[in-house]
């Protein structure tokens, strides 16, 4: 029998390109999403429908916000596996709009918790984001460092449905993992992201809002090998013995618990992804420095030695191969 894997935002950026691997590699998909238009929803159908020539991919249209039709979706499917996409998004909007990152980002985040729960299901993976590690200073950022200083509302959620999942693992044995991404990008991503909002910009010879003078540092990370990891750690469940396996890590010795970095371990700086842009387009960019907007840091860079243990996770995609196969997919759609 295939193994079923219920993935929730699976029309999203990272959640089509999971679901679309599984479904390669012969897994059973059932796909939740509630295709709003936080961004083109035209994107999302676009995504849907590759999803839909698949066989084994079931989609029900919902949110997780909604307990009952969650609850209702994951019975009716029986998943063995939840990975957990679906959150509202963007550091940026969350500062006049914080009330829909409460609503999604926790209480939609408790509801799959509590539906992983009530289903048994066998390893609930959930995305947060290296936001957490806010106004941090020490580099690369560690799984074991403190993560007390979030300077977004986004980021405020994000860690906060860690230690929501960390209660919840450590009260009924349940298997979980969050994942910290760090600044994924690459063919089929989000509009409302920086190197997305450049395209567009440079292609139509508009000036580019450069934040904090373009000084800034990203660990940009390809959406391929984020899939990668994912995939690799699926069957790779927590234990509250897995202490003993791996020193200095972020597990609990008290729940089958463990935060992960999954990242390109490589810190670029703005401008030079910007000019990775300018020569693979061939246009001149039309540059606007601006201060540093409130909420954002100053840099992200990962330290995936613990993903790497466990699953052998080892990305692959340098920035400027992943700059052309970005805008290669970007002319293709547009």
């Amino acid at each position: 029998m295939k193994t079923k894997i219920f993935i929730t935002g699976s029309s999203g950026f990272i959640g089509f390109h999971v679901a679309k691997k599984f479904l390669e590699k012969g897994f059973k998909v059932c796909g939740f999403d509630s295709m709003n238009n936080y961004y083109d929803v035209n994107l999302k159908k676009s995504r849907l429908k590759i999803l839909r020539k698949y066989k084994d991919f079931l989609f029900i249209k919902g949110n997780i916000e909604n307990e009952k039709s969650l609850y209702y979706s994951v019975n009716k499917f029986k998943p063995s596996f939840i990975i957990h996409l679906a959150a509202q998004a963007g550091v940026r909007y969350s500062i006049k709009n914080p009330k829909i990152y409460l609503n999604s980002n926790i209480n939609g985040t408790f509801h799959v918790i509590e539906a992983a729960r009530k289903f048994k299901i066998k390893h609930l993976i959930i995305g947060s984001s290296s936001s957490v590690y806010g106004a941090n200073k020490k580099f690369p950022f560690q799984e074991i460092d403190k993560a007390d200083n979030q300077l977004s509302f986004y980021a405020a959620t994000k860690k906060s449905s860690e230690i929501l999942a960390h209660s919840y693992s450590s009260l009924w044995n349940l298997p979980i993992t969050m994942l910290r991404f760090f600044t994924v990008y690459g063919p089929w991503g989000r509009p409302d992201m920086a190197y997305f909002k450049f395209t567009m910009k440079i292609l139509k010879g508009k000036k580019i809002d450069i934040y904090n003078r373009g000084k800034m540092y990203r660990d940009y990370t390809y959406i391929d090998d984020i899939v990668d990891g994912i995939y690799k750690l699926l069957k790779k469940i927590p234990s509250t013995y897995s202490k003993k396996k791996f020193k200095n890590d972020s597990l609990s010795s008290v729940a089958p618990f463990r935060i992960l970095n999954i990242g390109n371990t490589k810190k670029i700086h703005l401008l030079d992804f910007i000019n990775g842009l300018e020569k693979e387009l061939n246009k001149k960019v039309k540059r606007n420095y601006m201060p540093m907007q409130k909420g954002d840091v100053h840099s992200t860079l990962s330290d995936t030695n613990l993903l790497r243990k466990i699953t052998g996770y080892n990305p692959k995609t340098k920035y400027k191969e992943g700059i052309k196969k970005f805008l290669s997919w970007y002319k293709n759609y547009y």
